[in-house]
């Protein structure tokens, strides 16, 4: 019997903001990243705070930061990394997918 481990990256930066966000949060609280339809692309992201874990998410810690995701996002994110970027438009957390085809310009949807 073959396990799949499907990956999915945290950049630096990501990581640095999650960890400050967390900070003020009750201990045991992390980020949760999920997959659901909808959005101008097919798919979006959703990131919510989240103290429940269930037992087959994937949990990601990297600097402080502790990021959930779900076995049913999971596959959809599978090489991506989340990364946060701060530039002229705003500041926002945006996944890098190398399987979405196409995506909106806030980077929160995308299309496979």
């Amino acid at each position: 019997m073959t396990t799949e481990t499907l990956d999915v990256t945290l950049s630096d930066r990501a990581a640095k903001r999650i960890a400050r966000i967390l900070s003020k949060e009750p201990s045991g609280t992390a980020l949760r990243v999920t997959v659901s339809g909808g959005g101008c692309s097919g798919f979006q992201y959703g990131f919510d705070l989240d103290a429940e874990r269930a037992e087959d998410d994937l949990v990601i810690e990297k600097n402080g930061a502790t990021v959930l995701i779900d076995q049913i996002s999971l596959p959809y994110m599978d090489g991506s990394e989340i990364d946060f970027v701060d530039d002229v438009i705003g500041q926002s957390f945006q996944i890098r997918n190398p399987h979405a085809t196409a995506s909106c310009g806030c980077g929160t949807s995308f299309a496979l």
